[in-house]
């Protein structure tokens, strides 16, 4: 390939037109050649504005959608992974696709058709790991650095590094973080045959995850999970039952196996003080007070992002919201 090859992204979103369009304008801006946007409810005037967008494919999910496909699923993990294998199978128009979520932000170190560009020939996929959005300190509510927490890839690492930066519930935690440390995967969209289907965290081709995903270490995936304890709370119900603390998930991992899950250990909270021993949770875990930024810096696991998504929205989509 002589050219630089492109990239785009694929996501089934639900949620508010600002929180649609900042999402598409960030990759956008990033020099994403295609975005690909499925509607798991509509939004007209988000479907509008993308429709217009020349880097941008809006699908609505309605029922006639569904229909077509013999039926809507009922867990939306489902209905994410049907229709980023459908976007990889039917010409996504880019030479590497990657699903993401809409609360999820690639942050390139260098420019991602470079990185690309220097994988293997034979590399099917490879991954970027998250980095975790912090809630503002309510100190700086208005500091316009997005301060997210990172971890390390070396397991014993890790585990040591999670019990020192978390004293209070570290044990527990996988990392530091509420949602995923696996990260999403970029699939080569030439390579990617009938057989391959792109799930929500790996390439699966023959009904097994690739065994041979790269890395891409200079690209994180800002992950705005929980901005603030109010968002927090407002998605703990659902996440408890459906979403990411939902039942049946893996404890963190620890030497002695008795760590547990997040939807234990958050019910146990829940359980021992209601929504004040949750607010306390998130104000140690979860929120940029100098003495996490502090512990997190110690270890060289702090990250300051500038994602400035007010500006790229009015860039690429001015007056849509």
């Amino acid at each position: 390939m002589n050219r630089p090859p492109t990239w785009g992204l694929v996501a089934t979103v639900k949620a508010d037109t600002r929180t649609i369009l900042d999402f598409a304008a960030h990759h956008v801006d990033l020099g994403a050649h295609r975005v690909h946007v499925y509607l798991d409810a509509d939004d007209p005037a988000a479907r509008a504005a993308l429709k217009a967008h020349p880097k941008c494919r809006v699908t609505l999910c309605d029922a006639p959608y569904w229909q077509g496909l013999g039926g809507r699923p009922k867990k939306h993990q489902v209905r994410q992974t049907a229709n980023a294998t459908r976007c990889l199978r039917r010409g996504p128009e880019v030479d590497w696709l990657v699903h993401i979520d809409v609360d999820e932000f690639l942050w390139p170190e260098a420019p991602l058709p470079e990185q690309l560009a220097a994988l293997p020939a034979a590399t099917l996929s490879a991954r970027v790991r998250p980095v975790e959005a912090l809630a503002p300190d309510p100190a700086a509510p208005d500091d316009p650095v997005t301060w997210c927490k990172g971890f390390s890839i070396d397991r014993p690492r890790r585990r040591a590094q999670t019990d020192a930066i978390y004293p209070t519930y570290g044990e527990h935690l996988d990392g530091g973080f509420l949602s995923h440390v696996a990260g999403k995967v970029f699939v080569r969209t030439d390579s990617a045959g009938d057989e391959v289907t792109l799930r929500i965290h790996n390439a699966i081709r023959d009904g097994k995850p690739d065994p041979d995903c790269a890395e891409l270490p200079r690209t994180r995936l800002a992950h705005v999970h929980a901005p603030d304890i109010d968002s927090f709370l407002r998605h703990y119900a659902f996440r408890m039952e459906k979403g990411a603390y939902r039942p049946g998930l893996k404890p963190a991992p620890r030497p002695d196996g008795a760590g547990l899950t997040m939807n234990q250990l958050l019910g146990a909270i829940e359980e021992s003080g209601g929504e004040a021993a949750l607010r306390a949770f998130f104000e140690e875990v979860c929120t940029a007070t100098p003495a996490l930024c502090a512990r997190l810096d110690d270890h060289g696991l702090l990250h300051a992002l500038r994602l400035d998504l007010d500006a790229k929205r009015a860039r690429h989509f001015p007056g849509a919201a």
